[in-house]
């Protein structure tokens, strides 16, 4: 293989990755806090809309990622009203927020599908370690949604298992009455990850149109948002974990890719649903029953919490 070909998989596959791993990230923090939604791709499409649609219009990716994040934590409100305060069941609200939003995405993006809006991340490149043979091209000639990941990843670790707010994230997730007893606000610290989780996953969105294919088409996360939500599960809710599955599953989809011309009489299609097939088997691997091991979740996940009845 030629180093620009490795090169080439290898920074496509990192992209790949960051497309679902903001979204990934995020539903780790809100399935902590003890709230599994189920509607990510759908949040992930009204992310890639709104932000794509504020990139034509306007002209302007700062504008374009603030109307992402408005949005991301608008439905995250509204996934929160209903879970938290409603207690509705979890799987069912998750449901009708995908179904929402691939609807309303779609029905939105009418106006921009196929249209150019001739304004994207581009690469930069940082001086010094871009210059790294292999390494430097692939990691460090990314846009600016991929170094904030760089970020984002240590910082979660630090926040998860390292900090005071943490613990009690952990604790809210497994014994949220405890929790209330010692006098914190279950309501509001569930309110605040699922917000968090929400506006994550809209970014994933925007980083599929405005970065990773730089264009606007319905449906166009191809069930990225089912990916995120079995990576979840496939690193334990660990974002480090989380980032070793992303780049897994980017490389599978990025080869994929790059076979199909060596095996032109096999249908495109098989090498499509390569990376969906690796999530099932990876799921098989770590949560199947025979492994003999206790399931990592979270132990209060998808249980509405009633203060009353404690």
């Amino acid at each position: 293989m030629s180093t620009t070909l490795l090169v080439s998989i290898i920074s496509t596959a990192v992209v790949y990755a960051v497309t679902v791993l903001y979204a990934a990230i995020g539903e780790i923090f809100a399935e902590r806090a003890g709230v599994m939604n189920l509607g990510l791709e759908g949040i992930m499409l009204m992310g890639a809309v709104s932000g794509y649609l504020v990139a034509v219009h306007r002209q302007n990716l700062a504008l374009a990622m603030l109307t992402v994040v408005i949005v991301g934590a608008a439905l995250g409100l509204v996934f929160a009203f209903l879970t938290v305060s409603l207690q509705s069941d979890q799987t069912v609200a998750g449901m009708a927020m995908l179904t929402f939003g691939t609807g309303l995405s779609g029905f939105i993006g009418k106006g921009v599908s196929g249209v150019n809006a001739n304004l994207a991340f581009n690469p930069i490149a940082i001086p010094g370690l871009s210059r790294i043979p292999v390494i430097g091209p692939s990691l460090f000639n990314q846009s600016i949604l991929v170094y904030v990941m760089y970020l984002i990843v240590p910082l979660s670790m630090i926040y998860l298992y390292k900090t005071r707010a943490g613990m009690i994230l952990r604790a809210l997730g497994e014994n949220p009455a405890a929790l209330d007893s010692a006098g914190y606000n279950v309501y509001a610290l569930r309110y605040a990850y699922v917000i968090f989780g929400s506006v994550m996953t809209a970014v994933s969105g925007a980083c599929i149109s405005l970065d990773y294919t730089n264009f606007w088409s319905d449906g166009m996360t191809s069930g990225k948002g089912w990916i995120a939500v079995a990576l979840v599960v496939f690193a334990a809710w660990n974002p480090l974990i989380a980032v070793f599955g992303g780049l897994l599953f980017g490389a599978i989809s990025i080869i994929g890719i790059d076979i199909q011309m060596y095996f032109p009489q096999v249908p495109s299609q098989f090498f499509s649903a390569l990376p969906y097939v690796a999530t099932i088997i990876a799921l098989i691997f770590t949560t199947g029953n025979f492994r003999k091991r206790r399931s990592s979740a979270p132990a209060a996940l998808t249980i509405p919490y009633d203060r009353e009845s404690r």
